[in-house]
């Protein structure tokens, strides 16, 4: 495909009068135009550009909004989009993000401003859903095209993609197809149209030929460079999480605010106590404060020895490190009751440097109120005033201080600094607490607690809890009280069945975050046919969201039929098909993970503030944040600041934070970064060789083909 190098030498003067901009004497200097680290986003309220503003806030990117349904929004013309600043002209959008190619009536102003704008500035365009047709560079689909659903569909990064702004990726692009009813995805497949300079980077086979349609790819025209993408998605779907990265750094040129990464962290609770089993009979769990038609806790689920050599040899496979959250009472009680015998403690403290180790409390004892259990579900108890009973202050210090000194006396190397309750307990529980015990904050600055582990699935936002900021953990739908397969899909069918099936109803009950099965799963084939697929499809999706909250299973689930491997390896193998060798998995332990997300607040509220000042001149790049906010940044690999290299190496580019004085950061871009990243046809190198279940249509796209109107 034939590739047009545009060459520019516009002096400013040029610029101004190309944009309409006042002239005068302030405006006679001749040097390079500052470009403004900021993106542009105009949304028709679509699916896509919501999907491409939510990727642009997952990474700390700044932009601003035009919604092109809202009144009172401004109007894009050459005020809006550049002025000058100490007598250099300045574009004040590094991209624009649009909901089609031309979303603005037939002669419309507006987009002859972007157009203008775009040219003078070598200023990109993002395409989030258009029509293929010639004004996109592309042949319409009545033309041996396509225009329909691909549900499942294995579209395919092209060599140029690969080279380009794809380069993470290994090749394959699957489309969802999570539901035989539901339509997911809809696109238009089409070739070049003669003449043009088009380059596909995302592509698939156009239905009943053989013959490669593009879905993404680069459009080069009057001096302008749109990347043309041709089907519709939203931010949860797994196609656009693979591409997201890519369309940032194509509109960026490798060179934005903020930055990305893949995080997965695994964390194992309950180790070194028993677990209670699911009865299939009562359809509750025997020692459960819920379970009141029974008595004591008959089988309970632990380790062997055997489970930790498994473990251990599963991690080295899998380039993978788990995080142990221990109670140490359990092997202290194993070994009262046999002699003074536990050989699972000492396995596990034998191989105790192959994990990582958090702290879970001594007894995993409930941390909140004093709960009422004469009653379901349960309360908490009230004093004669009504006032609730909290536990103690000195019951919670004990509960950390001795689970601690265990640890360390069989030389468990522990981060003090972290802490798992047990059940998360002292954080408020809605509905029966719906307030923190007022004694935790004390007991955790007692013991020097800065990391507190909390719920996603009911606390997902990082808060302070006396001297301790909470990291909220996904919860696995891999049951605790399951060691054996047939028993997690027994309580399934369960939990997921309605009344008349033999459910217990609760998604019937509760429409807005569960869905019924249409039928029990079969016991034997259910877990490794249905819930294995599924929980890998939303743990994975955890994944591509650059969302570094940890995951959380329990020891029960490591032993027997070890029920959690397969999901585990589900998400590691379909990472490993997906993502090139230098986008490895990010595996933090649980400070580092509270610390990524304190500072990702840090900032996001500085760039909500207008707290931050980010451009580029030619190849040097200026930052300035508040004092004590930490900068983060994704340039080309070569950059320095300060005459060091920047960040750390990532999908093919160099990214992290820098701390912040309140004053200028400087990083310098490489030559080629500085000659290209603006030009057509920019490149980046090659790549080197019991949560409750999410309702389908969160993952679907609003299923309306895009028709032009101009």
């Amino acid at each position: 495909m034939k590739r047009t190098i545009r060459t520019s030498a516009l002096t400013v003067g040029a610029l101004i009068a190309a944009l309409g901009l006042q002239t005068g004497p302030a405006q006679a200097d001749t040097g390079t135009p500052r470009i403004d680290l900021r993106v542009l986003v105009v949304s028709d309220g679509g699916p896509a550009t919501d999907a491409i503003a939510a990727e642009l806030t997952s990474e700390g990117t700044p932009f601003t909004k035009v919604d092109l349904t809202s009144s009172g929004r401004p109007t894009i013309d050459a005020g809006f989009l550049a002025d000058t600043v100490d007598g250099r002209a300045r574009a004040r959008y590094q991209a624009v993000v649009l909901p089609n190619d031309n979303p603005f009536p037939a002669g419309s102003t507006e987009m002859s401003a972007l157009a203008a704008y775009e040219q003078t500035y070598g200023i990109p365009q993002v395409d989030a859903y258009t029509y293929a047709r010639p004004q996109a560079g592309l042949q319409v689909p009545t033309s041996g095209g396509y225009s329909g659903g691909i549900d499942g569909v294995q579209a395919q990064v092209t060599a140029a993609g690969r080279g380009g702004p794809f380069g993470y990726l290994k090749g394959a692009v699957p489309f969802e197809d999570n539901s035989p009813t539901v339509n997911e995805s809809y696109a238009y497949l089409s070739t070049p149209a003669p003449g043009a300079d088009f380059t596909p980077y995302v592509q698939a086979t156009i239905p009943g030929t053989t013959t490669q349609g593009s879905l993404v790819g680069e459009y080069r025209h009057d001096g302008r460079r749109e990347l043309v993408i041709t089907f519709v998605y939203n931010q949860y779907q797994q196609q656009f999480r693979l591409l997201a990265r890519g369309i940032v750094d194509w509109m960026t040129g490798g060179v934005h605010l903020g930055t990305s990464r893949n995080y997965f962290a695994v964390h194992v609770d309950d180790v070194f106590a028993a677990d209670d089993r699911w009865d299939s009979q009562l359809n509750c769990t025997p020692g459960d404060v819920d379970c009141t038609n029974s008595s004591g806790t008959p089988s309970p689920i632990r380790m062997t020895p055997t489970d930790v050599d498994y473990a251990a040899a599963w991690e080295q496979s899998r380039h993978f490190t788990l995080d142990l959250a221990y109670n140490g009472s359990g092997s202290v009680d194993q070994r009262e009751d046999n002699n003074g015998v536990d050989q699972l403690a000492d396995k596990l403290i034998a191989d105790r440097n192959q994990f990582r180790w958090i702290n879970h409390t001594y007894t995993h004892a409930f941390l909140g109120c004093q709960q009422d259990t004469t009653v379901v579900p349960w309360k908490c108890e009230t004093n004669a005033a009504g006032a609730t009973q909290w536990v103690s202050r000195q019951s919670i210090d004990d509960e950390i201080a001795l689970n601690r000194v265990w640890g360390q006396t069989n030389g468990l190397p522990l981060d003090n600094s972290e802490l798992v309750t047990g059940e998360h307990s002292g954080l408020r529980i809605l509905p029966q607490q719906p307030l923190d015990n007022p004694n935790l904050g004390p007991a955790l600055t007692d013991n020097n607690v800065k990391w507190l582990a909390a719920d996603a699935s009911r606390d997902p936002a990082q808060r302070q809890i006396g001297p301790a900021i909470t990291v909220a953990r996904y919860p696995m739908n891999v049951f605790y009280n399951a060691g054996k397969a047939s028993e997690e899909v027994d309580e399934y069918n369960w939990l997921y069945t309605s009344r008349a099936q033999g459910g217990s109803g609760i998604c019937e009950d509760n429409p807005a975050t569960t869905t019924c099965l249409p039928a029990p799963l079969d016991t034997g084939t259910g877990y490794q046919d249905y819930i294995v697929p599924l929980e890998t499809r939303i743990d994975l999706g955890h994944v591509l969201s650059n969302d570094p909250k940890p995951h959380f299973i329990h020891q029960s689930n490591l032993t027997e039929d070890r029920i959690a491997y397969p999901v585990l390896n589900g998400v590691l193998d379909s990472y490993a098909a997906l993502f090139a060798d230098n986008t490895p998995l990010v595996n933090l332990r649980m400070k580092d993970i509270g610390a990524e997300q304190q500072r990702r607040a840090a900032w996001q509220s500085a760039l909500n503030a207008g707290q931050v000042t980010a451009y580029r001149i030619g190849n040097t790049v200026t930052v300035q944040a508040p004092a004590g906010v930490d900068a983060t940044a994704t340039v080309p690999t070569g950059t320095t600041l300060a005459g060091t290299a920047f960040g750390t190496a990532y999908a093919g580019e160099r990214s992290g934070w820098t701390a912040s004085a309140g004053t200028p950061l400087t990083f310098t871009l490489p030559a080629t970064a500085s000659a290209a990243s603006h030009a057509p046809g920019h490149t980046r190198p090659a790549a080197t060789a019991p949560a409750p279940r999410t309702k389908l249509p969160k993952g679907v796209a609003k299923q309306v083909p895009y028709t032009p109107d101009n």
